[in-house]
């Protein structure tokens, strides 16, 4: 009989309960302001955390450590190299992730990367996942024209900022410190995320 990989036996959880939760409809920010959004309504999942995670309390600094698509290391210290870093969990089967993703794409080279980065967490593809798998990720990136950095889901990252998750996509906007100001849960347009975006680096 065949040991189960731990890596992957909590990858597989997780998957699970992300799997079921693709929002559309209205994105609502963490103060419950109603957003436009370009597609669909929202559905919840269940809640990813357990007993015994550990989770971001607001004010408190993320840490983590994951790899991007290359396999390159990418922790915490990626914070501070912008004054707004903008963190948006999608996954692959998300159609309303998809569509915004091009958006994102042209909102990653209009700013000063000391002003502004964008961030990808792919959801639904785990750190060693098989070469099609990683390959079907670099497609949709391509394609959508997403051209920024994009990490894949590790236990560390998803402590660290995915136990609250229920759904995607859900954008996070975190200062230079490590610290969440904002959550968005759900699509938006372009213009939208440029308003959001110039409201909160008047804010740094």
């Amino acid at each position: 009989m065949k040991k189960f990989n731990l890596k992957f036996m909590f990858a597989g959880v997780i998957l699970t309960v992300l799997l079921g939760g693709c929002a559309g409809g209205s994105g609502t920010d963490s103060v419950g302001t109603e957003k436009p959004v370009e597609n669909g309504s929202a559905q919840e999942t269940e809640d990813a955390a357990g007993s015994g995670t550990e989770t971001v309390t607001e004010g408190a600094g993320i840490v983590f450590t994951g790899q991007d698509l290359a396999g390159n290391s990418v922790s915490e210290s990626v914070f501070s190299e912008s004054k707004l870093t903008m963190v948006n969990v999608w996954a692959t089967y998300c159609n309303p992730c998809l569509s915004e993703m091009p958006g994102l794409g042209e909102l990653a080279g209009e700013y000063e990367p000391e002003e502004f980065q964008i961030i990808g967490i792919v959801s639904d593809v785990p750190e060693g996942a098989d070469e099609k798998a990683i390959e079907e990720v670099a497609s949709l990136i391509e394609a959508t024209g997403a051209d920024y950095p994009h990490l894949l889901l590790n236990e560390s990252v998803y402590y660290a900022l995915l136990t609250e998750v229920t759904a995607v996509p859900t954008t996070f906007f975190v200062d230079e410190n490590g610290v969440v100001l904002d959550t968005v849960l759900g699509a938006m347009k372009k213009s939208a995320w440029e308003e959001k975006i110039n409201a909160l680096l008047e804010k740094q």
